[in-house]
This record gives structure tokens, C-alpha cells and sequence, in this order.
């Protein structure tokens, strides 16, 4: 009998009995390969998992017209016949749907949505939505109850809330947002402490549970940022309507208020439904220029704000200094922010900064999240949290070899305890700066457990915090909303159920999981398109891995490419998994994560998202 524990088989293609990849099978064992791996033959598919394949219609040499999925992993021929293309040619990509298994062997299937021609950038980014089973459009059934939902605040609506619209509220989000959850106050007590508000829109106020639009979000569970748009969690007149805390428009708000000494320490809170009005909506980069003092007209406009924003700033550095000091992990990797013009295309590729007012915000948004987190435990009521789970021994021993030709070392307790944060921290600390600082911290990442919603309260690992969840972004994360709705039953003294919890925070998981695969899809598609027009160009770039199949490198905008050792010329190279090194056998040369490095572009490849670069030297 073979278990699902047993490793992994191999099934011919003449074997594969027009499964498909994710179908669930029976099959049975037939051998052993000469390369020692197991083989077998599928009996019999016991489950459909593709619904819907995307690919581009092509003609066999038969006449018969197929489709040449997209899915690297679907290797069996799919059939179309002549009334069931929906007037597509051959050359176009397609959606195709109502799969029929016939007793032959063969696949038919019908087309149901033409996604364009097979170099169309647009159309490739249609297919990876689809092919991900992530719903471009609502229901109906959820826009038209969205639809009977007020535009405006009423005075029914704020009879019982704080009223603090007359305080100096704001957002600070990025130059294109236009959805927006938090916003934020301060104020600076008599006894020196530090009084921060953090406002965030109480989508839970309109999305109540059950309704069609609560079982559209659970559904989708995040929305989803690709470069050229925006598919959200909550339908637009929510999203960017009457849930956004726009700039002068009355908004209903779910506040969390925190005392903050000098040292970070948040020695009172308290969590409270208000009705806000934010000043203004500014932006990272118009914060960051006025506290740099280099924009005269930005201060002539915003000036009145400076002094609050010079205080939010110190506050900030406080918040980090106690993270640091109790151990979180602080990874530094530059994120690339892709610039779409109105046609659709990619302007320009460029790595995202992030200065005084991104990490202000960010330490903000961490102290609400911990407080909430902090309270819902100590009420003991049912909640989702978001934890982060220590990396196991096997995972730190392997990081420990990696890292030991730097001199370095994690410490593993010999007891129960697990290893502390602080020691990976250390780690960074000692490296920072240093040529193996990219590789450190790369392989450091890789040892990492994966961040997840749990109804159990287990901590954050990489935050060093011992209580923490997700509740500052109800419009765009399922979880922060079931976490607003918990809160409310707790102040209004109702009971709590925990039928669901599990399950709610499971798929949570889940549809992260999925939005990030597509997000990162979407960012290597425009990358590859970009640089279609740079072939041929050089560029400087520093080594981001090193491979048993080649080197892989990158440029200052963030984009990564691929150097096969067989364009190397001069030399044969081999990988040395040890010292994580590609090295000449004839010159000694070596190669590693951090080196400098002048490549040339030789091809970049939209569909298949690959982009191949060689060394300047061997042109």
C-alpha cells in the first residue's frame, strides 16, 4: 500500500489516463525507474480540479484543433471541436470550460472566453487570474445589496459613537491608493507619554455576517494588488466609497487609542466605534519630503501638520527601538514598483523606497495589531490571530551550515526553549554590510516558517511578539473584518461563538497563499514585457543566487534573470552546494550572492516569464 507520506511517483504521459494536474486519483505502483525513482499508472480519477484551463488554440498535424495549456503542468492534449470555438482562431488565447473525459482517452472541451492573441501581454494576465480561481467580477446578488447601502453617514448611524471629527485626523497611503483603512492622531500627555490614535474604517458597520457581500469577502478573503489593477475583497462602493476614510467626508471608525511611554512600553488602551473626519490624504512621499524639509511648497500647504508629524516620527523610532530590543527579525529586501501608463504598458520598473513616513505607519499599524491581539486574548473570547511559528532545529542546522564560512552561528538551546528571534536578528546584525549580508539574509528567510491565521494564540516569531493578529485592514483582509465583528460583540457583552474560527482562519490562509502566487505572476509577466525592449543592453547587476543549472542576478530596478552556465565561455563551472558557489574547474573563478557583476540582456520571454542575461566578458 502506498501512503501519501511515501514520496513522490512518476506517471508516464501514456499512463496518465486524461488526468489533469490536481485531479485526485487511484493509481498503482508499476516500477522502478533506472534513475531509482518510483513509477506508476493512473486506474482511475476520482476528482476534477480544473473547472477551466486557459491556453492558445493551435492545429495538429491532423487537422484537429487542440489547446496548448498554459500550465506547465497539464501535458494532455485537449480537444476543441469546430462549433465549440466561440469564433476563435488559431493563434488566440482562450478559456475553455465543459472538459468532457470521453471513454478514449480524449479531452473535448468548448471555448468560453477569448482572452486575446498569444503575445498579448493583457491576455496572459487574464489567463493567470483565471487559471488562480480568483473571481474577477461580483455577483449579482452582492452589487445590487451593495447598491441599497447608504453613500453617506447618518445621523441615525452616530448617535452612539465618540464624535472626533474635529480632531486632527489623517491618512498616509501610497500615491495610487485609493482605498483607505487607517488613519491616524496623536496627542502628547501631561506626563510626557505619548497618546496615539489609530483609526480604522468599521467596514463591519455595513458587512454584517451572512449577508451576500460578508459571503463574497469570506469567498475571496484579500484583495488582490497586480500592477495594472486592483481586484477587491469588497465591491468598489465599498472599497473606495463610504468604507474609505477619504479626506472630509464624514466615516464611521473602529479606534484603537494606546498610552506609549519613552520606552514604547503601551501602558494603557482602550478600544472604541467613532465617527471621524480626516483632514487630509497625504501621501508617503509628500510626508517624507516634508520632513525632510525639502519641498517649500509642500510645507507652505501642509505646515500646520508638521508638528504633528515630527512627533508621530519620534514615536516611531521609540516603537522600533522596543522591537528591536525584545528580538524582531528586520529583513531589509528592496520591492520593485511597477509604473503602468494608460494604455496598460509598463513606464518604467523601479525599486520601492521606503522612507521615514512608510516605517511610521508600519510601526503604527504593528502596535494596534498587537493591542487587539493582546486584549482579545486576555478576554479570552474566540479569535483569529496571525501567528509566526519558531523555525524547527532541522531548519536552523541547515542555516547554520550555510552560514558557518561567514563565521557565523545560531545558537541552539539544548533544552525546551525555543531559540530566540534576537539570536537570528544578531545574526543580520553581524553581516550587515558585509558581501555575504544578500546571502545571510536570503537563506535566513528560507528557514523561516510561513505566517498564518490560526484561532490559536501562538505568538509571532519574526515579530518577537507575543500577541498579534491582523485588524487595520478590513477592507482588503477577511480576517481584520471577522476580528471587528468579535471586538464589537465583546464591548456590546454579547456571546461569542468559535463555530467557524478554525475554518475562517484556514482559508484565510489559503486565499493569501493563492492572492501572493498571482501577485508574484503578475509582477514577473510586466517585468518580462518591460524588458522585451532592452534586449541587447547592458546592464550592472550584483549575483542574487547561485544554482546547480546557473546564476541568477539582478538589477537595481528589482528585476531578475538568469545566467546558464553553458553561456559562460572560458570555462566549465560547477555548483558547490557547501560554500554555495559556482566555481571555474580551468580558471578557479568564483561566483557568489553579493558579487558585482556587468551582464547583458539576451532574451526575455513574456509567456514564459523567463529572462536570460549573460556576463558582458563572454559577448
Amino acid at each position: 500500500m502506498f501512503c501519501a507520506g511515501d514520496g513522490d511517483v512518476f506517471i508516464p504521459g501514456a499512463d496518465m489516463a486524461n488526468a489533469l494536474s490536481g485531479d485526485k486519483v487511484m493509481f498503482k505502483i508499476t516500477g522502478i525507474s533506472a534513475r531509482g525513482r518510483k513509477e506508476g499508472r493512473i486506474i482511475r480519477v476520482l476528482e476534477r480540479a480544473n473547472k477551466t484551463v486557459v491556453g492558445v488554440i493551435y492545429r495538429e498535424k491532423d487537422g484537429f484543433l487542440c489547446l496548448r495549456p498554459d500550465s506547465k503542468r497539464i501535458y494532455s492534449k485537449i480537444y476543441i471541436a469546430p462549433e465549440d470555438r466561440l469564433g476563435a482562431s488559431i493563434g488566440d488565447r482562450v478559456t475553455v470550460s465543459e472538459l468532457d473525459y470521453t471513454a478514449t482517452g480524449r479531452i473535448y472541451a468548448s471555448v468560453s472566453e477569448i482572452l486575446g492573441d498569444e503575445n498579448s501581454v493583457k491576455g496572459i494576465m487574464e489567463g493567470i487570474i483565471i487559471c488562480s480561481g480568483i473571481k474577477r467580477e461580483f455577483d449579482a446578488e452582492t452589487l445590487a445589496e451593495t447598491a441599497r447601502m447608504n453613500e453617506t453617514v447618518t445621523d441615525e448611524e452616530i448617535k452612539d459613537r465618540e464624535d472626533r471629527r474635529s480632531e486632527l485626523i489623517f491618512t498616509i497611503d501610497g500615491d495610487d491608493a485609493k482605498d483607505f483603512d487607517d488613519a491616524v492622531s496623536l496627542e502628547r500627555l501631561k506626563n510626557g507619554n505619548y497618546l496615539l490614535h489609530v483609526h480604522i474604517a468599521d467596514v463591519s458597520h455595513y458587512v454584517t455576517e451572512g449577508c451576500a457581500v460578508d459571503k463574497e469577502a469570506y469567498e475571496r478573503g484579500t484583495s488582490v494588488y497586480l500592477p495594472d489593477r486592483v481586484i477587491p475583497m469588497l465591491p468598489e462602493k465599498l472599497s473606495n466609497g463610504i468604507c474609505s476614510l477619504r479626506p472630509n467626508e464624514d466615516r464611521l471608525a473602529f479606534t484603537c487609542s494606546m498610552e506609549i511611554d519613552g520606552r514604547g512600553n503601551i501602558v494603557a488602551s482602550r478600544l472604541a466605534k467613532t465617527v471621524i473626519r480626516s483632514k487630509e490624504r497625504m501621501t508617503y512621499n509628500n510626508v517624507n519630503a516634508l520632513l525632510e524639509g525639502s519641498d517649500a511648497a509642500l510645507n507652505e500647504r501642509y505646515g500646520y501638520m508638521l508638528p504633528t508629524l515630527r512627533e508621530m516620527e519620534r514615536l516611531a523610532e521609540v516603537l522600533r527601538n522596543k522591537r528591536m530590543r525584545r528580538g524582531a527579525i528586520d529583513f531589509d529586501f528592496p520591492e520593485c514598483h511597477i509604473i503602468m501608463n494608460a494604455d496598460g504598458e509598463v513606464d518604467d520598473i523601479t525599486a520601492a523606497e521606503r522612507g521615514v513616513s512608510n516605517r511610521m505607519i508600519e510601526e503604527f499599524m504593528l502596535a494596534a495589531n498587537e493591542t487587539v491581539a493582546e486584549t482579545a486574548q486576555k478576554a479570552g473570547i474566540p479569535f483569529i490571530y496571525r501567528i509566526h511559528e519558531p523555525p524547527s532545529v532541522d531548519k536552523i542546522r541547515d542555516f547554520n551550515k550555510l552560514i558557518l564560512k561567514y563565521g557565523l552561528q545560531i545558537d541552539i538551546n539544548s533544552g525546551e526553549k525555543a531559540v530566540s528571534p534576537k539570536e537570528f536578528q544578531r545574526v543580520l546584525d553581524e553581516v550587515k554590510d558585509s558581501a555575504g549580508e544578500r546571502t545571510v539574509s536570503s537563506e535566513m528567510l528560507r528557514s523561516m516558517m510561513k505566517a498564518r491565521y490560526s484561532p490559536d494564540n501562538l505568538g509571532h516569531f519574526g515579530l518577537a511578539a507575543k500577541y498579534y493578529c491582523h485588524f487595520t485592514s478590513p477592507i482588503r483582509r477577511y480576517p481584520d473584518l471577522v476580528a471587528h465583528r468579535v471586538l464589537t460583540g465583546l464591548a456590546e457583552g454579547k456571546r461569542i461563538s468559535a463555530h467557524g474560527i478554525g475554518e475562517t482562519a484556514l482559508h484565510s490562509s489559503e486565499t493569501e497563499m493563492i492572492a501572493e502566487n498571482v501577485e508574484r505572476d503578475a509582477d514577473d509577466l510586466m517585468k518580462a514585457a518591460y524588458m522585451c525592449k532592452f534586449v541587447g543592453n547592458s546592464f550592472d547587476a550584483v549575483v542574487s543566487g547561485v544554482t546547480g543549472f546557473g546564476i541568477f542576478v539582478e538589477l537595481e530596478n528589482t528585476v531578475e534573470g538568469l545566467i546558464r552556465y553553458d553561456s559562460m565561455m572560458g570555462d566549465f563551472y560547477l555548483y558547490d552546494e557547501q560554500s554555495g558557489t559556482a566555481k571555474g574547474i580551468r580558471t578557479g573563478c568564483e561566483y557568489r550572492v553579493g558579487d558585482s557583476a556587468r551582464v547583458t540582456l539576451v532574451r526575455s520571454d513574456v509567456l514564459s516569464r523567463q529572462i536570460d542575461f549573460i556576463f558582458e566578458e563572454n559577448l
